[in-house]
């Protein structure tokens, strides 16, 4: 068996099309801004792909770059400050921040109605209890990205590994919402590569690369592969050994170019989502 691998970069560009089509119609430019904080070379290749993204789909979008050593209260005065701001339908907090800045008070601060990264404890909570408004955009992704797959969902074993705030959790809720039995799996999981070896869809989202191997993926399962790393001689690897996995998994993502696009295919959705609402 080879796994159909799964072109995200294809899907994200097909979504950004009908969305460019979508946001041509409204009676005005939805509007994005993305704060930098610091220098994260990552970051600001993030920051630069997501702008280039916004403008193809006829979104407004700007990024606001402050220093790393802004303190906590001035960058709470920056994000008061795009809350007020009528023009403004989405505000992203670039992460990771500075050390000396507190994640979840500058999530906090953010208006939900503006939170396009999903990640304000309304709009987690509104998820949670299975009503989302605007959900965090990777596993939001990937959920585009298996349906665009003809990936069922409903009825299946589904095993998220990982568990932060960021991807794991949001990523079983959505997945519960759409019928599949969950596992959240972790560093604590005992016998995680059995645990692993149940899914029929396995979504990897630690960090650490190609901690998947290939005896760890079910004969036929789908394989997402959130992680991206950087590795000792600067290529990217995911979570997933890719080139293990592939003759077990019947559907598999690359890194790059299976879930990163759809993450920001995502935010220009939520983006738009954001727009209209404030306005209706």
């Amino acid at each position: 068996m080879t796994a159909r691998i799964l072109d995200g970069r294809a899907i994200a560009m097909a979504m950004r099309s009908a969305l460019a089509g979508r946001v041509a119609t409204l009676p005005f430019v939805p509007g994005l801004v993305v704060v930098l904080v610091g220098d994260d070379a990552a970051s600001a290749v993030y920051v630069r792909n997501k702008d280039r993204a916004a403008a193809g789909a006829g979104i407004f979008a700007r990024t606001v770059r402050l220093p790393t050593a802004m303190s906590e209260a001035e960058l709470l005065s920056c994000i008061a400050g795009l809350n007020d701001d009528a023009a403004v339908d989405g505000i992203l907090v670039q992460l990771p921040l500075p050390a000396h800045i507190r994640v979840g008070v500058i999530v906090a601060a953010i208006d939900p109605a503006k939170d396009v990264d999903g990640f304000h404890p309304l709009n987690v909570g509104r998820l949670a209890e299975g009503t989302p408004f605007l959900a965090p955009c990777t596993p939001t992704g990937v959920m585009r990205l298996l349906a665009a797959a003809n990936v069922v969902a409903a009825g299946a074993r589904a095993v998220v590994l990982g568990r932060s705030a960021i991807v794991g959790r949001p990523m079983a809720a959505l997945l519960l919402a759409a019928d599949a039995t969950v596992t959240i799996a972790h560093s604590r999981t005992r016998n995680l590569a059995a645990e692993c070896r149940r899914a029929e869809i396995l979504v990897a989202a630690v960090g650490r690369a190609q901690m998947v191997r290939g005896d760890w993926v079910a004969d036929g399962a789908t394989v997402i592969d959130v992680g991206i790393n950087r590795l000792a001689d600067g290529t990217l690897a995911g979570d997933v050994a890719f080139g293990e996995c592939l003759p077990h998994a019947g559907a598999i993502t690359p890194v790059p170019g299976g879930v990163g696009p759809m993450t920001i295919a995502c935010l220009l959705e939520n983006t738009v989502t954001a727009a209209i609402a404030r306005r209706n």
